[in-house]
Protein backbone atom coordinates (compact mmCIF):
# COMPACT_ATOMS: atom_id res chain seq x y z
CA UNK A 1 0.00 0.00 0.00
CA UNK A 2 2.82 2.60 1.03
CA UNK A 3 4.59 1.98 -2.30
CA UNK A 4 1.59 2.18 -4.77
CA UNK A 5 -0.33 5.25 -3.05
CA UNK A 6 1.14 6.49 -0.05
CA UNK A 7 4.75 7.26 -1.03
CA UNK A 8 3.77 9.05 -4.36
CA UNK A 9 1.64 11.30 -1.94
CA UNK A 10 4.41 11.95 0.06
CA UNK A 11 6.56 12.46 -2.86
CA UNK A 12 4.56 14.82 -4.77
CA UNK A 13 3.71 17.13 -1.27
CA UNK A 14 7.01 17.38 -0.39
CA UNK A 15 8.38 18.16 -3.51
CA UNK A 16 6.37 20.92 -3.51
CA UNK A 17 6.92 22.47 -0.24
CA UNK A 18 10.47 22.52 -1.38
CA UNK A 19 10.02 24.14 -4.22
CA UNK A 20 8.25 26.94 -2.66
CA UNK A 21 10.46 27.45 0.45
CA UNK A 22 13.29 27.41 -1.48
CA UNK A 23 12.43 28.99 -4.32
CA UNK A 24 14.03 32.42 -3.60
CA UNK A 25 17.12 30.25 -3.28
CA UNK A 26 16.65 28.21 -6.32
CA UNK A 27 16.03 32.01 -8.42
CA UNK A 28 19.10 33.31 -6.88
CA UNK A 29 21.72 30.07 -7.66
CA UNK A 30 20.21 29.77 -11.00
CA UNK A 31 20.90 33.78 -12.22
CA UNK A 32 24.49 33.28 -10.83
CA UNK A 33 24.71 30.16 -13.02
CA UNK A 34 23.28 31.29 -16.18
CA UNK A 35 25.98 34.41 -15.81
CA UNK A 36 29.30 32.18 -14.93
CA UNK A 37 28.08 29.67 -17.47
CA UNK A 38 26.85 32.18 -20.08
CA UNK A 39 23.96 30.41 -20.58
CA UNK A 40 21.96 27.82 -19.25
CA UNK A 41 21.96 27.17 -15.37
CA UNK A 42 20.30 23.96 -15.78
CA UNK A 43 21.83 20.47 -16.58
CA UNK A 44 19.81 18.22 -18.35
CA UNK A 45 20.38 14.40 -19.10
CA UNK A 46 18.81 11.54 -20.07
CA UNK A 47 18.30 8.63 -17.72
CA UNK A 48 16.93 5.45 -16.45
CA UNK A 49 13.87 5.48 -14.30
CA UNK A 50 11.72 2.66 -12.92
CA UNK A 51 11.66 -0.43 -15.37
CA UNK A 52 14.65 1.50 -17.54
CA UNK A 53 12.10 4.29 -18.89
CA UNK A 54 14.52 7.25 -19.31
CA UNK A 55 13.42 10.44 -18.28
CA UNK A 56 15.30 13.75 -18.51
CA UNK A 57 17.03 14.55 -15.43
CA UNK A 58 17.75 18.45 -13.99
CA UNK A 59 20.04 19.34 -12.27
CA UNK A 60 21.74 23.06 -11.59
CA UNK A 61 24.89 22.77 -14.13
CA UNK A 62 27.93 23.24 -11.66
CA UNK A 63 30.72 22.43 -14.44
CA UNK A 64 31.65 24.45 -17.66
CA UNK A 65 31.78 22.63 -20.84
CA UNK A 66 35.95 23.76 -21.34
CA UNK A 67 37.36 21.15 -23.54
CA UNK A 68 40.33 20.02 -25.02
CA UNK A 69 41.62 21.23 -28.33
CA UNK A 70 40.60 17.60 -29.44
CA UNK A 71 37.27 18.45 -28.43
CA UNK A 72 36.86 16.26 -25.82
CA UNK A 73 35.48 17.59 -22.21
CA UNK A 74 38.17 18.80 -19.66
CA UNK A 75 38.35 16.39 -16.09
CA UNK A 76 35.79 16.81 -13.89
CA UNK A 77 37.84 18.68 -11.06
CA UNK A 78 39.12 20.98 -14.02
CA UNK A 79 35.74 21.77 -15.39
CA UNK A 80 34.30 21.96 -11.72
CA UNK A 81 33.67 26.15 -11.34
CA UNK A 82 34.51 27.70 -7.62
CA UNK A 83 30.62 28.62 -7.69
CA UNK A 84 29.45 25.27 -8.39
CA UNK A 85 31.83 23.65 -5.93
CA UNK A 86 29.58 25.66 -3.27
CA UNK A 87 26.14 24.76 -4.74
CA UNK A 88 27.33 21.29 -4.99
CA UNK A 89 28.61 21.14 -1.41
CA UNK A 90 25.73 22.21 -0.23
CA UNK A 91 23.46 19.69 -2.24
CA UNK A 92 21.79 22.90 -4.30
CA UNK A 93 22.75 21.31 -7.22
CA UNK A 94 20.36 18.68 -6.40
CA UNK A 95 16.89 21.06 -5.72
CA UNK A 96 15.36 21.07 -9.18
CA UNK A 97 15.27 17.27 -9.13
CA UNK A 98 12.25 18.19 -6.99
CA UNK A 99 10.48 19.05 -10.44
CA UNK A 100 11.30 15.21 -11.75
CA UNK A 101 9.78 14.05 -8.37
CA UNK A 102 6.79 16.32 -8.96
CA UNK A 103 6.33 14.44 -12.45
CA UNK A 104 6.22 11.13 -11.11
CA UNK A 105 9.47 10.54 -12.67
CA UNK A 106 11.63 10.35 -8.98
CA UNK A 107 11.07 10.08 -5.82
CA UNK A 108 12.48 11.43 -3.05
CA UNK A 109 13.52 8.39 -1.71
CA UNK A 110 14.99 5.48 -4.25
CA UNK A 111 18.63 3.98 -6.12
CA UNK A 112 20.04 7.09 -7.65
CA UNK A 113 19.19 7.73 -11.86
CA UNK A 114 22.78 6.95 -13.16
CA UNK A 115 23.71 6.89 -16.86
CA UNK A 116 22.16 4.80 -19.28
CA UNK A 117 25.14 3.62 -20.55
CA UNK A 118 25.58 1.51 -17.25
CA UNK A 119 22.31 -0.51 -18.51
CA UNK A 120 24.17 -3.09 -20.43
CA UNK A 121 26.68 -3.81 -17.54
CA UNK A 122 24.50 -4.39 -14.69
CA UNK A 123 24.23 -7.83 -13.51
CA UNK A 124 20.98 -9.87 -13.04
CA UNK A 125 20.70 -8.58 -9.10
CA UNK A 126 22.28 -5.21 -9.89
CA UNK A 127 19.36 -4.64 -12.27
CA UNK A 128 16.70 -4.70 -9.55
CA UNK A 129 17.70 -1.16 -8.52
CA UNK A 130 15.36 -0.24 -11.39
CA UNK A 131 11.97 -2.20 -9.76
CA UNK A 132 11.42 1.24 -8.32
CA UNK A 133 11.51 4.60 -9.04
CA UNK A 134 14.65 6.41 -8.58
CA UNK A 135 15.36 8.72 -5.79
CA UNK A 136 16.78 12.03 -5.25
CA UNK A 137 18.58 10.30 -1.97
CA UNK A 138 18.66 6.90 -0.77
CA UNK A 139 20.16 3.72 1.13
CA UNK A 140 23.42 3.97 -0.25
CA UNK A 141 23.73 7.98 -0.32
CA UNK A 142 22.92 8.10 3.62
CA UNK A 143 25.94 5.12 3.88
CA UNK A 144 28.56 6.33 2.25
CA UNK A 145 27.10 8.32 -0.96
CA UNK A 146 30.94 8.87 -4.24
CA UNK A 147 32.92 7.31 -1.33
CA UNK A 148 31.18 3.68 -2.13
CA UNK A 149 33.25 1.44 -4.38
CA UNK A 150 30.23 0.50 -7.61
CA UNK A 151 29.69 -3.40 -6.23
CA UNK A 152 28.38 -1.88 -2.52
CA UNK A 153 26.60 0.93 -3.66
CA UNK A 154 24.59 -1.55 -5.71
CA UNK A 155 23.94 -4.05 -2.59
CA UNK A 156 22.51 -1.06 -0.79
CA UNK A 157 20.30 -0.22 -3.82
CA UNK A 158 18.85 -3.29 -3.81
CA UNK A 159 18.65 -3.66 -0.40
CA UNK A 160 16.53 -0.54 -0.50
CA UNK A 161 14.20 -2.40 -3.29
CA UNK A 162 13.44 -5.03 -0.88
CA UNK A 163 13.26 -3.03 1.88
CA UNK A 164 11.18 -0.01 1.17
CA UNK A 165 9.10 1.33 4.19
CA UNK A 166 7.63 4.49 5.57
CA UNK A 167 9.78 4.42 8.20
CA UNK A 168 13.07 3.85 6.12
CA UNK A 169 12.21 5.98 3.83
CA UNK A 170 11.63 8.99 6.77
CA UNK A 171 15.45 7.37 8.34
CA UNK A 172 16.75 7.99 5.18
CA UNK A 173 15.18 11.63 4.60
CA UNK A 174 16.51 12.65 8.46
CA UNK A 175 20.30 11.22 7.59
CA UNK A 176 20.47 13.11 4.41
CA UNK A 177 19.89 16.01 5.92
CA UNK A 178 22.69 15.33 8.45
CA UNK A 179 25.03 14.34 5.84
CA UNK A 180 24.11 17.83 3.86
CA UNK A 181 24.55 19.66 6.98
CA UNK A 182 28.45 18.02 7.82
CA UNK A 183 28.94 18.16 4.03
CA UNK A 184 30.10 14.41 4.13
CA UNK A 185 30.58 12.12 1.06
CA UNK A 186 30.36 14.64 -1.84
CA UNK A 187 33.28 13.65 -3.68
CA UNK A 188 35.02 9.84 -4.44
CA UNK A 189 38.22 9.47 -3.11
CA UNK A 190 39.70 10.12 -6.03
CA UNK A 191 37.47 12.22 -7.81
CA UNK A 192 35.02 15.24 -7.46
CA UNK A 193 32.27 12.98 -8.85
CA UNK A 194 31.56 9.35 -9.03
CA UNK A 195 34.05 7.51 -10.64
CA UNK A 196 32.21 5.49 -14.22
CA UNK A 197 30.79 2.18 -13.58
CA UNK A 198 32.53 0.11 -16.40
CA UNK A 199 30.69 -3.77 -15.26
CA UNK A 200 31.77 -6.09 -13.65
CA UNK A 201 34.92 -7.79 -13.20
Amino acid sequence: MYNSLFKRLIDFSIALMVLIVFSPIILITAIILWAINKGSPFFFQLRPGKNTKAFKIIKFKTMSDQRTSTGELLPDDLRLTKFGGWVRKLSIDELPQMINVLKGEMSLVGPRPLLTEYLPLYSDEQARRHDIKPGITGWAQVNGRNTLDWNTKFEYDVWYVDHCSFMLDLRILFLTLKKVVIREGISSRTSVTMEKFKGNT
